[in-house]
């Protein structure tokens, strides 16, 4: 049997949700990263005791659309990409912003706010599924169409915002 792609043996755990299989990253006590598999993806129970605090937590995120992640982790990124992400984790549930408001906020530009979106290793916990465009629903995982917007769309809807 072959070896499995290299972005899936490196998880702690790998958990099914309505809209995808996440993949738990951890480096030592802190959550490294959320990648979004596909849903037909294999899962993983957890290896360690903080994959298995990050899964209770999604699945009380999925039960309780309001309820706020309590994890360990580092903003690790440029000090712009951290400042875009610090603004976007204090968006409560069931609210957006807009890049140009972002971009507002922190002294940037709308463009750039959604490539620190892009650039977003711990999505859900760092919502960047909250930052909308002024016209409309915008981008997600680096694209502007295809699984990626649909699982905007379904994060959103939980949340009780409609698009």
């Amino acid at each position: 049997m072959p070896n499995p792609p290299p972005h899936l043996d490196s998880h702690a755990a790998r958990i099914a949700t309505p809209f995808a299989v996440l993949g738990i990253r951890a480096a030592g006590e802190r959550l490294a990263g959320i990648d979004y598999l596909p849903k037909g993806a294999a899962t993983l129970a957890p290896l360690n005791r903080l994959a298995e605090r990050v899964c209770r937590q999604i699945e009380r995120y999925l039960d309780d659309p309001g309820f706020r992640f309590d994890l360990p982790f580092e903003y690790r990124g440029t000090a712009f990409q951290c400042r875009v992400w610090r603004s976007i984790h204090a968006i409560p549930s069931g609210r957006t912003l807009t890049y140009r408001d972002v971009a507002r906020s922190i002294g940037g530009a709308p463009r750039a706010v959604g490539g620190a979106c892009g650039a977003n290793r711990i999505p859900l916990v760092i919502p960047c599924h909250r930052v909308v465009a002024a016209n409309g629903i915008g981008g997600f995982m680096r694209s502007r169409r295809g699984p990626g917007i649909e699982i905007k769309r379904w994060l959103l809807n939980h949340e009780g915002v409609t698009w």
